[in-house]
């Protein structure tokens, strides 16, 4: 995804692949600020207010780059506002 001036690093990348969801949010709140999913299900599974992280979760018709990428602006403007132990969904379901 399109998120300039952030570091950005999968799951994969970082040697965390087949990790928990508790467990990943406890190893990534020890580096990084925000961890962005789209496992629509963390937001029920977790107390994300034990984590020092911000979770957003995108909300897309597929996990693949193709649909994930127009999420981006939004992403830009969560990111500039996003509190550890918060979760934020991207699109945010109508009301």
């Amino acid at each position: 995804m399109d998120l300039a001036g952030h570091q950005v690093e999968t799951v994969q990348e970082v040697g965390w692949s087949g990790k928990k969801n508790g467990e990943l949010l406890s190893l990534a709140s020890k580096s990084y600020d925000v961890f962005i999913t789209v496992d629509r299900n963390l937001y029920f599974q977790q107390n994300f207010s034990k984590f020092d992280i911000a979770v957003l979760v995108l909300v897309a018709r597929t996990n693949r780059l193709a649909d994930l990428r127009p999420l981006a602006p939004s992403v830009l403007v969560e990111l500039s506002v996003l509190k550890p132990g918060v979760v934020s969904v991207i699109p945010r379901p109508a009301r």
